[in-house]
């Protein structure tokens, strides 16, 4: 019996690191084992799983649930995941997959970001929070940002900060000296008390990164190594800018990986796209510098939108969000083309890729309707994040909206004045991401009224109630307050 649990122990790792997978890096197999032995009980220690999250967008899509979910299946095996958000990153832009200059944000966009990521991440991930709803550390997850060793004292703003009557006591006069938020000592204070490493994870030193220790990282990286990446060489060619510390964030991206090896005791393993590999191969080649043991990486396939072409993502509009209502997710599922139908099933559900495959032949044999094997993931995908009750629910008002052409029964509602541009009606009703995107969806003929006409005209009044189908799947009542 023992056999064969191992053999099952064993298919269930291979599985992980191969569906949906682009690219492991795993010499000599060091993690397979090192899990395999933790499935066993063998290994005691946390085996550390490194993500780093993108603060620059707040919503968590399907896109970013195929990484999350696999994170989950370690989990499950025990694994500890370490949500690495990048607030100090954010500043300097990821140039991964960009030919532009990415902006920079603000930490208040950075901040604001996040919280709205980690309210949504036990969707799919298993975390623990404190009575005021806050995650804690705990043995299968953690989280924290890398401006808590990137930034230094006399980086730290004390606008709104809480030091004043700070004291000191001098050592010859026994005197109490107040002393200034502002001074060195002053944000020195601040500094200390508000580190997640001191606050959240209660460690008795802090650790920061200087620029003795980037330029010791620097000394083992060419010029050479950073520039040969495809975007860069892009840049190049096309004679549009590369800065400097665009080619850094690499090297600053390792350097996260061995701090976090010395804050939690290891960095095992680094998970992400595979337009991140360059990146988190760089962590190996830093924690290698510094005698550590080098992370393995995990890099995934990339999910593509609702287009078929790019990347899912939400500057895009072509994403399916993790939170988006039952009915949403189901109708936005089922526009995708019908190209992408198995690449979805193995990177969005939990269908057995040997029924994946069978899939597939049915599509290529042309003896099945695309939209009915669409329905099957629209509503396994919805499952997943809303439950087998509501899922059903959604496909059935979507035969009863779409195949038998009646109004669905729950119409979102937005008020507006008579005379309202109807432009300004839906973007203010959210219904619409902008300006923009109501004049494409006019011009591609989306938005009927009662589902069938046509409008066309950009400067449309509203002059009564109407019922609007917007885009393939949204349905809008507008009423005349």
């Amino acid at each position: 019996m023992e056999k064969v649990k191992g053999d099952e122990q064993a298919k269930l790792v291979d599985e992980i690191f191969t569906r949906g997978v682009g690219t492991f890096v795993d010499p000599d197999g060091t993690f397979r084992k090192k899990l395999l032995a933790k499935m066993s009980g063998e290994y005691t220690k946390d085996i550390v799983v490194k993500f780093g999250v993108d603060p620059t967008r707040p919503d968590i899509h399907l896109g970013h649930a195929v990484v999350l979910r696999k994170l989950r299946q370690l989990q499950d095996l025990g694994c500890k995941v370490i949500f690495l958000v990048g607030d100090f990153t954010a500043l300097i832009g990821d140039p991964t997959g960009k030919s532009k200059i990415r902006p920079e944000l603000s930490q208040k966009e950075v901040g604001s970001n996040v919280a709205t990521y980690l309210e949504q991440v036990d969707k799919i991930l298993r975390v623990e929070r404190d009575r005021e709803g806050n995650i804690s550390d705990s043995r299968f997850f953690s989280w924290i940002r890398n401006s808590d060793w990137f930034y230094g004292v006399t980086n730290i703003s004390t606008d709104g900060a809480s030091v004043q009557g700070l004291t000191i006591k001098d050592e010859h006069t026994g005197q109490q000296i107040v002393v200034s938020p502002t001074s060195f000592i002053g944000k020195a204070a601040l500094y200390e008390n508000t580190r997640m490493q001191k606050t959240h994870l209660h460690l008795p030193q802090l650790l920061d990164v200087s620029l003795i220790n980037l330029l010791s990282v620097l000394r083992t990286v060419s010029l050479s190594q950073l520039v040969e990446r495809d975007m860069f060489q892009d840049r190049i060619k096309s004679k549009e800018p590369l800065f400097m510390h665009e080619m850094l964030y690499p090297v600053i991206q390792g350097i996260d990986s061995d701090v976090l090896a010395q804050i939690y005791g290891s960095c095992d393993l680094e998970v992400g796209g595979t337009d991140q590999t360059f990146n988190m191969l760089m962590g190996r080649k830093v924690m290698e510098t510094t005698k550590k043991e080098p992370q393995s990486v995990l890099a995934f396939e990339i999910l593509v939108g609702l287009d078929g072409k790019e990347k899912m993502s939400k500057s895009l509009d072509n994403y399916i969000g993790i939170t988006d209502a039952p009915s949403d997710m189901f109708g936005k599922v089922m526009s995708i083309p019908d190209s992408v139908i198995p690449s979805y099933f193995e990177l969005c559900t939990f269908t057995p890729l040997d029924e994946i495959e069978a899939v597939k032949k049915k599509l290529k044999s042309g003896k099945v309707n695309p939209r009915d094997i669409k329905m099957d993931l629209a509503e396994q995908i919805v499952a997943i994040y809303h439950g087998q009750a509501k899922s059903q629910e959604a496909r059935d008002a979507f035969v009863m909206t779409f195949q038998k052409k009646k109004l669905p029964d729950e119409v979102p509602t937005v008020r507006a004045n008579k005379g309202t541009l109807l432009v300004d009606a839906l973007v203010g009703g959210k219904v619409v991401g902008s300006k923009g995107e109501f004049r494409r969806l006019l011009a591609e003929g989306a938005i009927r009224k009662d589902g069938e006409e046509k409008l066309a005209d950009p400067l449309m009044k509203i002059e009564g109630g109407l019922t609007l189908k917007v885009g393939k799947h949204r349905f809008v009542k507008i009423v005349v307050a």
